[in-house]
């Protein structure tokens, strides 16, 4: 939070080599810790690390650290402190008193100086402050989802479908969540830190959506369009007076039984859904069972109708002409 204190955003941020902030170091071209290469980008500063070995832009910072430490924690160092709180409340008194101490060889203070001199070169701080940001990489599950892992907790974030089975980059925060597939920001979402999932209803494929929208409403006035039996049986399924179970539990039950409705007549199938809700039977395998009965007892009491052909002629027809021609040939 050095940023936020001092107000502003110099142009030239000058590190040590530490490896939280450079990973290795030369004098032409550094590579920089991601995380202060982002904070870099998001305060739009530059970071030119000091001089490997043998630095040479150390000597004032150096300086200034003895000082404090003389200033502030040989003061402190005979003290006894209950809460960080209360140290931090002494810490900030004693560096309040140093920054506006006289210097010995200016006719100032270093807030004065401040003030006067360098506040007005820092630039404008963002309306928000900067958040670490951290990054995996993670594939697009069927279910157009990508499963973040953080923490000891795992949440879901929904990316659009067109984008299942890809390679995704995630960008995460504390606050937010942003996916990129291809170097293209494909989603972006608030960060949630308990498990579950984040849905955006526009992500996901038809079918997905069918799935994640079921209820027991939906059930229930589906099987109103099919008939008003139909309507009743579903209604009994999920009536909390029969059943405690969650009802999620009987939606598979339910595509099941509309599902066989498109294999039987409307008859035989509204029979099964009285026979089911008179004895009580809420069950697939018996519901099944007994459609199939009684499509095979509709089956049996059809009347069967014969429509035999009837010939115009009659040639192929020997009659009892050629019988009696055949006994007089042989007589002979």
């Amino acid at each position: 939070m050095c940023l936020e204190h001092l107000g502003g955003v110099p142009s030239i941020l000058t590190p040590d080599n530490l490896k939280s902030a450079v990973i290795s170091n030369d004098r032409h071209e550094p590579k920089l810790n991601k995380a202060l290469e982002d904070m870099g980008n998001y305060y739009h500063f530059v970071v030119l690390p000091c001089d490997p070995a043998s630095p040479t832009q150390k000597a004032l910072v150096e300086d200034s650290v003895r000082i404090t430490y003389n200033r502030v924690y040989a003061r402190l160092r005979n003290r006894t402190f209950h809460s960080l709180l209360e140290l931090n409340r002494a810490v900030w008194e004693l560096m309040e008193r140093h920054n506006q101490t006289r210097m010995q060889k200016r006719p100032y203070s270093r807030e004065e100086r401040f003030h006067a001199m360098e506040k007005e070169l820092l630039k404008p701080l963002k309306p928000e402050p900067y958040e670490m940001r951290l990054y995996a990489d993670l594939k697009v599950q069927a279910n157009c989802h990508v499963e973040l892992r953080q923490d000891k907790v795992t949440h879901f974030y929904s990316v659009p479908y067109i984008h299942v089975g890809k390679q995704a980059r995630v960008v995460f925060t504390r606050s937010w969540v942003k996916v990129y597939v291809e170097q293209k920001l494909v989603a972006s979402h608030i960060r949630s830190h308990t498990y579950g999932y984040t849905t955006v209803r526009e992500h996901l494929a038809s079918s997905c959506r069918v799935i994640m929208e079921r209820s027991a409403a939906y059930y229930v006035e589906k099987a109103k369009d099919i008939s008003p039996d139909c309507h009743e049986y579903v209604k009994r399924i999920f009536d909390p007076k029969r059943t405690a179970q969650p009802e999620e539990v009987y939606y598979k039950l339910c595509n099941s039984i509309v599902s066989l409705r498109r294999k039987y007549d409307l008859a035989t199938f509204d029979l099964t859904c009285r026979q089911c809700m008179e004895y009580g039977i809420y069950s697939y395998s018996k519901f099944e069972a007994i459609l199939r009965r009684n499509g095979m007892n509709a089956s049996a009491d059809e009347t069967v109708i014969f429509h035999a052909p009837t010939p115009s002629n009659h040639g192929n027809m020997r009659g009892k002409d050629y019988f009696t021609g055949n006994d007089i040939n042989q007589q002979q």
